[in-house]
């Protein structure tokens, strides 16, 4: 398979990336050979991630130094009796020692004690010790009331590591696992955590993966400071010691004693050879002059920096005496995190990956006068106001706001967050600018391969969806309107601030034309929690168009959507919560928002070990089912057979993604079985596909028993999940033509009129509304082209074109243009967008068009009169 380097990420440090292989191509005994566009070799070490379903390998994931790749590079399978796997005499160690690991990495040597105090308790790097110790840290916040007066108790916690594992181990890199729980010195225990560690040959530099979930109570438990604290040996003179922060423009650089002196005074030579971060070589009367001042200045033992909002970070410094204050040192607007400390032995570099995007970020250095200092990457800098989980109210408001039912199930207890940083090491006092730019640079933005959109489509991956196509004016207006969906996206995020740790990569729902703002205060309209699958929306917007700014919209919003609206433990575990103020705010918690078909594609396009976990979590996601019924508010518990409910779409849908995924990435046919029970199920309903959608489900034996025609919520649900893509490539993985069929036909009843559908189904539909059809273009076209159905397809382009052309005039994701609204000179907008709609549009259109490009209109006037020739009744609305 042939890749490119995305964009202009940064080709530096060791970089994972995913490779799909044709069914029967590749066996679980191939070895996989890397090379450059000059066809030289690269040491490369891989994986298997999923298989086809005869047992050949369907995705991998391998890592190679991006350093020395080329721009463009191959991935070729050979049999491993024919030759050398990458790699030659080169090789990182990971050995055993006690209940922990050594691990010796070219110039690094990381020693790990195993499940302790501590992730590790030496890092040596050059044949210096570098790093005596790290652990995760927390701080959390008490509301108390005393005499009276209210206030806020600190409370202090430290990691301790549980367990330690090996999630890879090969020649040129090695992961290790940490799970552990934060605990206070009386004992109490929050917040557990899992990080993972990267080590990769020859690279001085660590890189890690740190997730934590809340488990605390939200009237008490404020998240004031959370992150990963170690301990840096410092030598030499005082003069020697600096500090350096990336700023908006370059750098913040200063020492723990500036060489700039009133009396006696300090060529200034010196003090300009000083701040080059060069090291002095102090004779004579310059040595006398500097031990003189040395005397009679203040020493800066601690530097903090705190990104407190997305548009505001502070630097401020101290003396190590505990009763002085504080010195504002610093204000900018954004950094990009990248920051560094050190000595004669050599410096330190840290840098958090979507630094100022995920505030309230920061760094504490302190301890810089002494022979150890103390640094502390926060993930959540106690610098900033403390983190408020609870709700906004003390109830639902389900019929006003659209806001789930009334009952209170707004709880985080669960929810996780997961962050990216590395620390790197250096042999000067301190790197120079252009070194520490470029580390936060490759940390924030690191190397990732890719395959083009023409090899993803014509390998099939992920199902259905076409390839970009602008031969006649409709194409071209199409091709229009789903750039400009996505470009606004992309605005938007950055024009309302969509920034900070528990809600960057999030999307609003909803707009509010009068406010000129998205409704973020009006309950189920808020942020939209994967609410009619924008993850599907741009991750099949990226494989059709390379664009790496769509990689990038996507990659945040599956890390977010997979961490902080969905539930990873207690008693809403691989659930997640609908669309809110508050993305844990819905009291509704459904198995659709955590399903793994909205993050699947990430996962095999990058091999990403957190999303295992998550994977690992929904594997058996059935069982939530027994406790949380998603249709217990329309049926009476006494009069059911099974012991819960699930619709075909999308409860029932979204474990056979999560069951899909576990049986590709296992082979395990297990999970295979669970989906044919409820296939055969459904096959055996009255209308088939169209039965139901409500069926009883038994979550020990996952059948669903057909209960009549109902669908609570409405027939849309069915497939405005994401249930389409997920029954077709499922089909295709199963080979199940009968279950083909059943979606073809799915598809041409969605579009008959009324009459023709109560007359087919020989009135069993009852009162069941087929409405908003244009969600349903993907099925209408796919049962278009199974069935060779021409007036299927022309029906089908009408509903999906009439719902963005019959009001907008031709505009459609056309931005307006207002002066001096809010805090914007000029803001844009699209006075009727939501997120639902937009959704919905764009991935129907991209999968559309592989079906049924031919009958699609030529001309905007064409598609006008085909619009204009339906009955007005088709167009059927919620």
């Amino acid at each position: 398979m042939k890749l490119h380097n995305l964009g202009d990420r940064q080709k530096t440090g060791y970089t994972t990336w995913g490779c799909m292989w044709q069914q029967g191509a590749c066996k679980k005994e191939t070895g996989y050979v890397l090379k450059n566009d000059d066809g030289k070799s690269v040491p490369m070490q891989s994986r298997i991630t999923a298989y086809w379903p005869d047992g050949t390998v369907k995705w991998t994931a391998h890592t190679a130094c991006a350093d020395e790749l080329t721009e463009e590079i191959e991935v070729i399978p050979f049999e491993e009796t024919a030759g050398e796997r990458n790699g030659g005499s080169r090789g990182l160690y990971v050995k055993p020692e006690g209940t922990g690991y050594v691990v010796e990495a070219g110039g690094l040597r990381i020693h790990i004690p195993g499940p302790g105090d501590c992730l590790f308790d030496e890092v040596w790097a050059g044949g210096i010790k570098r790093i005596s110790k790290a652990c995760p840290v927390l701080l959390l916040e008490e509301p108390i009331t005393y005499a009276g007066a209210k206030g806020r108790l600190l409370k202090t916690y430290r990691g301790v590591v549980e367990e330690v594992s090996l999630d890879e181990e090969g020649p040129l890199r090695a992961v290790i696992k940490y799970r552990g729980i934060h605990v206070s010195s009386t004992g109490e225990r929050k917040l557990p955590f899992l990080i993972r560690m990267y080590v990769g040959l020859d690279k001085r530099e660590l890189s890690f993966t740190h997730t934590f979930l809340y488990d605390g109570e939200e009237e008490k438990d404020f998240l004031k400071g959370i992150g990963l604290q170690f301990f840096v040996p410092l030598k030499g003179a005082m003069y020697h010691r600096h500090v350096m922060f990336e700023g908006d423009h370059g750098v913040f650089h200063e020492t723990m004693a500036e060489l700039l002196t009133w009396r006696p005074r300090v060529p200034l030579e010196i003090y300009h050879a000083q701040m080059n971060g060069e090291r002095l070589n102090l004779k004579g009367s310059d040595r006398e002059v500097v031990e003189t001042v040395l005397n009679d200045m203040p020493f800066w033992d601690e530097y903090d920096l705190c990104q407190d909002s997305p548009s505001h970070f502070r630097i401020k410094k101290k003396t190590a005496l505990p009763d002085c204050c504080y010195l504002e040192s610093l204000h900018g607007r954004r950094t990009m995190g990248g920051a560094a400390f050190g000595g004669e032995n050599g410096s330190v570099i840290c840098s958090l990956r979507d630094f100022w995007q995920t505030y309230p970020s920061g760094y504490t250095f302190r301890g810089l006068t002494g022979e150890e200092a103390e640094a502390v990457i926060w993930l959540y800098s106690p610098g900033a106001e403390a983190m408020d989980f609870r709700h906004y109210t003390d109830r639902g408001y389900n019929q006003v706001y659209y806001e789930g039912y009334d009952y209170k199930g707004a709880t985080p207890y669960g929810i996780a967050s997961t962050s990216q940083y590395a620390i790197a090491f250096c042999d000067s006092l301190i790197p120079s600018e252009e070194e520490l730019c470029s580390f936060s640079k490759a940390v924030s933005n690191p190397a990732q391969y890719v395959g083009t959109p023409e090899f993803y489509h014509e390998h099939r991956a992920f199902g259905y969806w076409s390839l970009p196509s602008r031969e006649t004016e409709m194409e071209c207006w199409l091709e229009e309107q789903l750039d400009r969906a996505v470009d606004f996206y992309r605005g938007e995020v950055e024009q309302r601030n969509w920034y900070g740790l528990f809600n960057y990569g999030d999307f609003m729902h909803t707009y509010d034309m009068e406010r000129h703002q998205w409704r973020y205060d009006m309950g189920g309209y808020a942020w939209d929690n994967t609410e009619l699958v924008p993850t599907l929306w741009l991750w099949l917007a990226f494989l059709r168009s390379g664009r790496p700014e769509i990689f990038a919209l996507a990659e945040k919003l599956t890390r977010h959507a997979s961490e902080v609206d969905v539930y990873h433990m207690g008693k809403y575990k691989g659930l997640g919560s609908r669309h809110n103020v508050r993305h844990w705010g819905c009291p509704c918690k459904e198995a659709r928002i955590a399903m793994a078909a909205h993050h699947r594609y990430y996962y095999y396009m990058t091999g990403d070990y957190r999303l295992e976990d998550i994977f690992d979590e929904l594997k058996d996601n059935e069982q939530t089912f027994l406790y949380k019924d998603p249709l217990a508010d329309f049926y009476k518990k006494e009069e059911m057979v099974y012991q819960s409910h699930a619709r075909s779409g999308p409860d029932w849908s979204s474990l056979c993604a999560n069951w899909m995924t576990q049986w590709e990435r296992f082979w395990d046919d297990r999970y295979l079985k669970k989906i044919q029970a409820g296939m055969e199920d459904i096959k055996n309903a009255p209308l088939k596909l169209l039965s139901g959608p409500d069926f009883e489900f038994d979550p020990e034996t996952v059948h669903l028993r057909y209960i009549g025609e109902r669908a609570a919520g409405g027939t849309h649900l069915q497939i405005c999940m994401g249930a389409p893509q997920i029954f077709m490539e499922m089909a295709d993985l199963i080979g199940d033509e009968e279950w083909k069929q059943m979606m073809a036909e799915y598809g041409r009843f969605y579009f008959l009129l009324r009459e023709q559908q109560v007359k087919e189904s020989g009135g069993l539909i009852g009162d069941r509304e087929f409405s908003l059809p244009f969600m349903a273009a993907a099925m209408g076209a796919y049962g278009a082209w199974y069935l060779k159905n021409d007036d299927l397809a022309k029906t089908t382009w009408c509903h999906l074109l009439h719902a963005l052309l019959c009001e907008e005039n031709h505009n459609g994701f056309r931005i307006t243009k207002l002066s001096s609204k809010g805090n914007q000179e000029e803001l844009s907008e699209i006075p009727w967008i939501s997120t639902n709609f937009t959704a919905q549009w764009c991935l129907n259109v991209i999968c559309v068009l592989d079906f049924i490009k031919e009958q699609l209109p030529k001309d905007l006037k064409e598609a006008d009169e085909l619009v204009a020739a339906m009955p007005s009744d088709s167009f059927r609305k919620a």
